[in-house]
């Protein structure tokens, strides 16, 4: 048996996964997670196979959980399931280390699939865009993404400094940064095309 964590944020989603990968007779779900924080605490016990993880979610992105999973060395395989056809976003999700990335809009036999071919050892990617991820490199940092994601946010240089532990000048560089690298206006727009780029 395939033992699988499914972690995704919006409830029918997650139950709806679930309920096809164990309809498979080779793929056991053994844990359902709504954010990226319980998802690895999941993980470390249940020590699955396979993650299934979506990209954005609260506590923890899935591009950090497989990071994380990665880093802890649990020797759990990765497979992202996301609505983001973005280079960006499949880019940092193979530098986290994950073995697939597949797109929501995907026919439903290529899910239970998927898993079978990254749990051999295989890895599954959209090749357009695979070709996609390495036409534009990311500009941004891990800290100034950061930086740039809370400020897109809403929050403010002293909301980012007292939740980061920095200065507010700190921030303010991080930001001014970013917003060069990118050729935008403001921090509002820095967010805006970093996003559409999938390197937030």
């Amino acid at each position: 048996m395939i033992r699988v964590v499914v972690a995704e944020d919006q409830a029918m989603v997650l139950g709806a996964l679930a309920a096809l990968l164990e309809i498979e007779g080779d793929i056991e779900v053994v844990g359902r997670a709504h954010d990226g924080d319980s998802a690895l605490v999941i993980c470390r016990s249940a020590r699955p196979d396979v993650l299934l993880t979506d990209i954005e979610m609260p506590n923890m992105t899935g591009l950090e959980l497989a990071s994380a999973v990665k880093r802890e060395g649990l020797g759990t395989r990765v497979i992202i399931l996301t609505t983001f056809a973005r280079g960006g976003y499949l880019r940092r999700a193979l530098e986290a280390g994950a073995s697939g990335y597949l797109l929501k809009d995907s026919p439903a036999e290529h899910l239970a699939n998927a898993v079978r071919r990254v749990h051999a050892g295989g890895r599954v990617v959209d090749p357009e865009l695979a070709a996609e991820a390495w036409s534009e490199p990311d500009p941004l940092t891990d800290r100034e993404r950061q930086v740039l994601r809370m400020a897109g946010e809403g929050q403010t240089s002293a909301d980012i400094a007292s939740r980061l532990n920095l200065s507010e000048g700190t921030v303010r560089n991080y930001l001014s940064e970013a917003i060069s690298k990118l050729g935008a206006g403001n921090r509002v727009e820095a967010a805006r095309i970093a996003r559409e780029k999938g390197w937030l």
